[in-house]
């Protein structure tokens, strides 16, 4: 097995109990190394991150939980990536990864709604 095989293998299999995000490994294999990927870490404030990733590309107010969120595009070898990074109420990142604004807005929706039609559990 290629040692890019093998680590794609692992990738997968880290990702196995992350369903819920939605995310295709192999954009966190492509784009590993990318900063906002690589070093931004929850808890970090937004300056911090505009630090490491720069302005975003858009920027829209959460609904279902309080805070905001930035989509930024990654950039690899002429492809092109959705990437988000959500900060809760105080400001800080709760949520990142491969998917825009929007779409972990609807994850969130769609978990919020499921909880309350299981007794939130």
């Amino acid at each position: 097995m290629s040692k890019h095989a093998l680590l794609l293998a692992c990738a997968l299999a880290s990702m196995v109990g992350c369903a819920s995000k939605m995310e295709n490994p192999t954009d966190y294999y492509t784009y590993r190394d990318q900063p906002l990927v690589k070093q931004v870490d929850e808890g970090m404030t937004e300056s911090q991150v505009r630090t490491i990733g720069g302005p975003p590309s858009s920027s829209m107010r959460r609904k279902v939980n309080a805070g905001i969120c930035n989509d930024y595009i990654l950039n690899q070898d002429g492809h092109q990536q959705a990437y988000h990074v959500s900060f809760d109420g105080s400001g800080r990142v709760e949520e990142k990864g491969f998917m825009t604004c929007q779409q972990r807005e609807q994850a969130e929706r769609e978990k919020a709604e499921k909880q309350a039609g299981d007794g939130g559990y």
